[in-house]
């Protein structure tokens, strides 16, 4: 008998040992907590003032802000102290409304529609904390409802809201240094509204905000052109969601303890840069998805503890590069219908399942000159080139017997199961669906993957 038909011989009946001891052996994951460095308000520990409140614009004083509104002008500032209960319409132009900061000036719209709509452009609200809209996710109640193009919200509070910010058509909008919490006594995350929902906007920038409480906390539907840059996004159902939404740019986020980090669907063109998925482990449980995306670079970013790193369907002709994966359930999961993707140069480290298809065919994740680092990847560098001679094989036999019979996980570190991976690794004939990557790196890119851990480990 030749060699490599004994070998294969061999690995088979060591493989139906290994099925036949699964539910004898052992359970330990072995897992190690991840930190989340987060530094995010508590969305409980706000006050609001009491006084009556006082609306100054031109050297007069208005009781009420609607008042005030109606008698500014373009170029004016209408300065806010104390409490107002009332739904107001900004309808002049070039106006501010500002206050010295959100604990000293709150505007209540007593559970009905929307509290500040924003209807003429080139509006500034600044420092103002706006709350109490009204309760319908199905219609467009709004903390603040911006219908006017270049508007600006600067250091808003948005509390007690279906949707925090709705952006209805407006171009160049700016929301910065925002604070949105949504109502918990919503217990489901699917009747909430949005942190921040922009619809059909072109050039609109979110940034350096936290969202909470809410269902998605920003959502994109027909926006292009769109950045959304250092927000903190937890409790949500989706942390970002885009949908029909092309030319963006989603770089340095925070999502954690969501269903999923951020939701990439039926979208192209996108840049998603050095964001972080922190242990996102709802229904769903993914750090990235990624559904029905075109010409997506996604670059940089950090899965961790997630169900799920990063998932892919259905999407076509994107990058995935220099990302590191490290203690998921499972680090990527590709689905059939996605194809042309460039895997490379990311840090797959130490997920119970490093990577899994369902694609009935051998798919290559790497290029021409490297592929990525596998924690449990068996290399040789005899070139000293810092990728390895020998192909690495992360989703092969093994890891389809453990999606097909679940029971299976707790063997998957056993000796028969080595041989499995290791005959799958070295011989090439042997071409079982699944992923290989012919140039595996023998060192992470990421040199600094341990500092997410809890316990912050240095080796």
């Amino acid at each position: 008998m030749r060699p490599v038909v004994t070998f294969v011989a061999l690995t088979a009946c060591l493989f139906a040992f290994a099925v036949a001891g699964v539910l004898a052996a052992p359970t330990d994951d072995g897992r190690d907590a991840v930190a989340v460095d987060a530094d995010v308000p508590d969305p409980d520990a706000f006050e609001a003032p009491d006084d009556p409140g006082v609306a100054t614009v031109d050297g007069r004083d208005y009781e009420r802000l609607g008042a005030a509104i109606e008698a500014a002008g373009p170029g004016d500032t209408i300065h806010l102290d104390g409490r107002f209960d009332e739904r107001v319409v900004v309808d002049t132009a070039n106006v501010t409304i500002a206050a010295d900061g959100p604990e000293t000036a709150v505007v209540d719209g007593g559970g009905e529609g929307d509290v500040l709509a924003i209807e003429a452009p080139n509006v500034t609200v600044e420092g103002v904390w706006v709350r109490n809209s009204g309760w319908e996710s199905d219609g467009e109640d709004a903390g603040v409802f911006v219908d006017g193009s270049d508007a600006t919200l600067r250091s808003v509070r948005l509390t007690e809201v279906t949707f925090g910010v709705w952006v209805d058509g407006a171009d160049r909008v700016t929301v910065a240094n925002a604070t949105v919490v949504g109502r918990e006594e919503v217990a489901s995350h699917v009747e909430r509204g949005n942190g921040i929902h922009l619809w059909n906007t072109t050039d609109t920038v979110v940034r350096d905000s936290d969202i909470t409480r809410v269902r998605d906390g920003i959502y994109f539907s027909w926006a292009e052109s769109v950045e959304a840059r250092d927000n903190r996004m937890w409790d949500l159902r989706y942390g970002v969601h885009y949908m029909y939404s092309d030319d963006n740019l989603l770089a340095d986020n925070l999502a954690f303890d969501n269903d999923v980090g951020y939701a990439l669907m039926v979208s192209s063109d996108l840049a998603i840069a050095n964001n972080t998925a922190i242990d996102n482990r709802g229904q769903s449980g993914y750090g990235i998805l990624i559904k029905d995306i075109e010409d997506t670079t996604v670059r940089g970013n950090v899965l961790a503890d997630n169900a799920k790193g990063l998932y892919v369907s259905n999407s076509v002709e994107n990058r995935i590069e220099s990302n590191l994966v490290l203690e998921n359930d499972v680090g990527v999961h590709a689905t059939a219908g996605s194809s042309d993707q460039t895997v490379v140069r990311n840090s797959i480290i130490n997920n119970d399942v490093q990577a899994f298809t369902t694609r009935r065919e051998v798919i290559a994740w790497n290029d021409s000159g490297a592929g990525n680092y596998w924690s449990d990847a068996r290399t040789i560098d005899r070139t000293n080139d810092g990728t390895s001679e020998i192909r690495h094989r992360p989703a092969g036999t093994v890891e389809r017997l453990v999606h097909e019979q679940p029971q299976a996980a707790v063997f998957t570190e056993s000796p028969a199961f080595a041989v499995v991976r290791l005959a799958e690794s070295s011989f090439p004939v042997i071409e079982s669906p699944g992923i290989v990557d012919h140039h595996p790196l023998t060192d992470p890119p990421h040199e600094n993957w341990r500092r997410y851990y809890a316990d912050g480990r240095d080796q």
